[in-house]
């Protein structure tokens, strides 16, 4: 991706300022998301069975337009689609043999990936967000790997600077 980055300033902005939009959406994710223990349907899962893949698709974007590269952006999204997409299938067929018909009620409602407009009320887990599932989770590792990915972008713009 580096390679082919032709950061901007104004670019690095418009980036930032998605790439922000997709951290939020993996930090409010992982604040519901109990691995292991029961089915999370509140807050963002309420739109989306994989937010977390969701926001790692915004998050891509945002990298894309900071690096200013459109090969950039298409090799992201490529990668993302092939090796994502097989995730997030075989993730729902655990799911299915965790947690069963409640799943099979959620999934027949809920989208795979792109969200609904209204939240889903059904059967399934109950927790609120919390800070330290967050945490448990290590979600901030998603925050730090894009704000590092962005001070990449910083210094090879003031290096063509020159």
């Amino acid at each position: 991706m580096f390679w082919f980055a032709r950061p901007e300033p104004r670019w690095i902005l418009a980036g930032s300022l998605v790439g922000v939009i997709g951290v939020g959406l993996r930090a409010w994710a992982a604040g519901y998301l109990r691995k292991q223990e029961e089915l999370a349907v509140g807050g963002p899962y309420a739109y989306t069975r994989n937010p977390l893949y969701l926001g790692s698709a915004v998050l891509l974007v945002g990298l894309g337009l900071a690096a200013h590269s459109w090969i950039s952006a298409a090799l992201a999204v490529a990668y993302f689609a092939v090796f994502y997409t097989a995730v997030m299938r075989r993730e729902e067929q655990e799911m299915r043999q965790k947690f069963g018909d409640v799943y099979e009620s959620y999934a027949r409602v809920v989208p795979l990936f792109f969200p609904r407009w209204s939240p889903y009320r059904g059967p399934g887990g109950t927790g609120s967000f919390s800070w330290r599932q967050f945490m448990k989770n290590r979600e901030y590792r998603a925050m730090a790997g894009f704000l590092f990915v962005l001070g990449v972008l910083v210094i090879a713009w003031a290096y063509q600077l020159g």
